[in-house]
């Protein structure tokens, strides 16, 4: 019998259960301390107890510490001789937590193995010692019972699972598998009731076994309850197929859906970009709309067909809805306006339009915006400054207002306004503080500074641009800036600087929270290689920052040891968001190496050399492109380390002669690196040797670089900022910050990057 995925997941969990379970040498002395003489253990204070369990946990950790390279093994190749080393260990170890957790271990690869036969009598040796982690040793146990066809005996070992154990991680998962073998004892009623008291928050899986268990029960109404949860409220699991379905057999005895179940999921159909099907949905609610509601769900039927790329068909609903002075009307006129483009009279009118009907709307803002952009693209600068200027001005605190605000400044000075410029560049400071384009803005007030022989102003600037934004890519050409400013003053005091706030770093633990129990059971989880487990238990560990950033920076360290080195950089990246504006020493060196990571070295540096590039630069490249992902594949195609297209890899391979090239080749990453590392050679040599114009090329094609260096810029940093598309710009200022901090962390000494301790 196969065994369900949140089985498996379980059985980890049931592992790590039974490991904080006491060393049989240690019982007696934990009962002592446990429980006062003539008192009942439930007196004892919650935190002397939760310390108590985390210390065992600890124990538990040191004392299996020698069995993670045998589990390791075994739970990669499950060869014979991985099984009999673990049940050795087991046995040598056996009433002890250590052995409690090997046993733990064996269950769960004879469950990945389907031997559930086998898994059986080694999850109840995992279970006798009882103890913190016993609820991982039921729960996996009763997996293993109802893969053999025991339903009785799994029913049996979770029957109170809930009371026992009251803060797992394993209550819902527990109570679909308890359900499940009352269902296939027959007793529907029993199941429905167990899961009725598990589904907050709702949960797909949960839903539709509630479904089965009330259709077991002969209530049908409440079976379709529950899988209309799912199909209406749930469209993107994968359990919505199963839903609809079962909906479908019981269609002729239920009563319609309602329509606000129906345009519901319509809407999270079009929030999870299906928007063919969203459309589809919206269409089908048009005729049975309440009149109140009707020009509503038009406009959204018509929105999806856009988004859906039908744009005839949205243009014809969209004009057939008769205008009115709402914000329904203004999201009709945006997407009409949208689809005029070309049509400069028709989409002039629409826009007047929408000014004069509803001036503070946040469609105004986006017509505003991509009308702003559109001119950009022209290089008609002037117009594109007049639409950020309006969009600015008319919702100055909007979701818009700091970028808007931002290019009206830079489309300022590159027209030679200064004194609008400068004026604008100090707003920015000022007034968006927290904006990421404030680095920009003291850069290029800085570089005014200079123009007008103002070297005390721009050292100001320079210097608390390099302070607080010292890893950007405006922080790194500040510093160089500074260093070669000549000038041996002081700084000039400026009020606007006032408004620049250092960052607030936060406290990075070094050593794990010694009294967070989800976190010592995670630990324990590891030395069993239950690594997806131990995930789990770390996720649910941060009660606090403090505890949260410790937790990420080990949940990270499962990923590199699982070999999954991109998704430990993805880690990192969201839990320390603002990592950019630390130094090196602010953070520990354990976490940097996560998120700049050195993989497959020994390729990257043999083809960087081949090719005459810095092996640093094409790090900073791999990073920016895959995350280090070598099957990674874009939404265009592009494959592996260094996103190539097929088209281009048959080419470069074709150019360096490789012989039975193809395309699958693409995720082995000595191939993409060494195809790569010869395209980005060949991006420099056509571009003048020149990094920027090179990695521009790399993103947005050679032509279209050529194109832009068509204008006069005072040098290339002003290039870089003035790339009109918002992607090619921040590629190309992001790597050439990664290259930056690559070299600073692996390019210097120990002592000069302050090594700090792994997390």
């Amino acid at each position: 019998m196969r065994i369900r995925l949140v089985s498996v997941f379980v059985l980890l969990l049931v592992s790590v259960a039974a490991l904080s379970q006491t060393p049989s040498h240690t019982k007696k002395k934990s009962r002592k301390t446990a429980v006062s003489p003539g008192k009942k253990k439930s007196a004892q204070k919650p935190a002397a107890r939760r310390e108590q369990r985390a210390t065992r946990l600890q124990q538990t950790f040191v004392a299996s510490s020698d069995l993670k390279p045998m589990a390791a093994q075994l739970l990669d190749s499950h060869s014979p001789a991985a099984y009999a080393g673990v049940e050795s260990y087991a046995r040598k170890h056996d009433g002890e937590d250590a052995g409690a957790l090997a046993w733990l271990v064996l269950g769960y690869a004879y469950l990945t193995d389907n031997q559930p036969q086998s898994a059986v009598p080694a999850l109840v040796r995992a279970q006798r010692p009882a103890g913190d982690l016993s609820d991982y040793a039921d729960f996996l146990l009763a997996q293993a019972q109802q893969a053999t066809g025991d339903q009785e005996a799994a029913a049996r070992t979770l029957r109170s699972f809930a009371q026992k154990y009251p803060n797992s991680l394993l209550l819902t998962d527990a109570a679909i598998v308890q359900a499940n073998a009352l269902l296939a004892l027959g007793n529907g009623s029993h199941a429905a009731a167990v899961l009725e008291s598990r589904r907050s928050p709702a949960q797909a899986d949960l839903e539709i076994a509630l479904g089965k268990a009330y259709l077991k029960a002969g209530n049908t109404a409440k079976a379709a309850e529950a899988f209309r949860v799912v199909y209406f409220t749930m469209p993107m699991s994968e359990q919505a197929a199963e839903a609809s379905a079962q909906l479908e057999l019981m269609a002729g005895g239920l009563p319609g859906a309602a329509y606000e179940q129906k345009r519901r999921r319509a809407e999270l159909l079009y929030q999870g970009r299906r928007y063919a099907a969203s459309a589809g949905e919206f269409r089908a609610l048009v005729d049975r709309a309440p009149s109140s509601d009707l020009r509503a769900l038009q406009v959204a039927y018509g929105t999806a067909l856009y988004k859906a790329g039908r744009y005839k068909d949205a243009r014809l609903v969209l004009e057939q809805i008769g205008d009115a002075n709402d914000e329904i009307n203004a999201q009709r006129l945006f997407y009409l306006s949208e689809m005029s483009k070309e049509d400069s009279r028709r989409w002039l009118a629409l826009l007047n339009q929408l000014r004069d009907t509803q001036p503070a709307s946040p469609w105004l803002s986006e017509l505003l915006l991509a009308a702003g952009n559109r001119a950009l693209l022209k290089k008609d600068y002037k117009t594109a400054l007049s639409f950020y200027n309006e969009t600015w001005l008319r919702n100055p605190a909007g979701k818009y207002a700091s970028y808007t605000h931002w290019k009206a400044a830079w489309l300022s000075f590159r027209l030679n306004k200064r004194a609008e410029a400068k004026k604008l560049f100090e707003e920015q400071i000022t007034q968006y503080s927290d904006g990421t384009e404030v680095a920009s803005a003291l850069y290029w007030r800085a570089r005014m500074a200079e123009e007008d022989g103002e070297p005390g102003r721009a050292k100001a600037y320079y210097q608390r641009l390099a302070e607080r934004y010292r890893l950007f890519y405006y922080g790194a050409l500040g510093t160089e800036r500074l260093r070669t400013l000549a000038y041996d003053g002081p700084p000039v005091r400026d009020a606007v600087l006032t408004r620049v706030q250092a960052v607030k770093v936060p406290t990075f633990l070094r050593t794990p929270p010694a009294d967070n129990v989800r976190v010592q059971k995670a630990m324990v989880l590891e030395n069993g290689a239950l690594y997806d487990f131990a995930i789990r238990e770390l996720q649910a560990a941060g009660n606090d920052p403090v505890t949260t950033y410790w937790a990420q920076g080990r949940i990270a360290r499962i990923y590199q040891a699982q070999g999954r080195n991109y998704r430990a950089l993805q880690v990192m990246k969201r839990a320390v968001p603002q990592y950019y504006s630390y130094d090196l020493a602010q953070m520990p060196r354990a976490y940097w190496e996560v998120l700049f990571p050195r993989l497959y070295w020994n390729d990257l540096e043999k083809y960087s050399t081949e090719n005459n590039l810095d092996p640093y630069l094409v790090a900073a490249l791999i990073r920016q492109e895959s995350e280090f992902n070598p099957s990674a594949v874009s939404r265009a195609n592009a494959v592996g380390l260094m996103q190539l297209l097929p088209s281009v890899g048959k080419k470069v391979a074709k150019h360096l002669k490789l012989r039975g090239f193809s395309t699958s080749q693409l995720t082995v990453p000595e191939v993409n690196l060494q195809l790569g590392s010869n395209f980005f050679r060949q991006m420099l040599d056509e571009h003048d040797g020149q990094v920027e114009y090179a990695l521009a090329a790399y993103n947005a094609g050679g032509d279209r670089v050529e194109d832009w260096r068509g204008e006069t810029y005072r040098d290339i940093a002003e290039f870089v900022e003035s790339i009109p598309f918002t992607e090619t710009r921040e590629y190309v200022q992001a790597i050439h910050r990664n290259a930056v901090i690559y070299r600073r962390l692996y390019a210097v000494t120990p002592t000069e990057t302050a090594r700090t301790s792994a997390p």
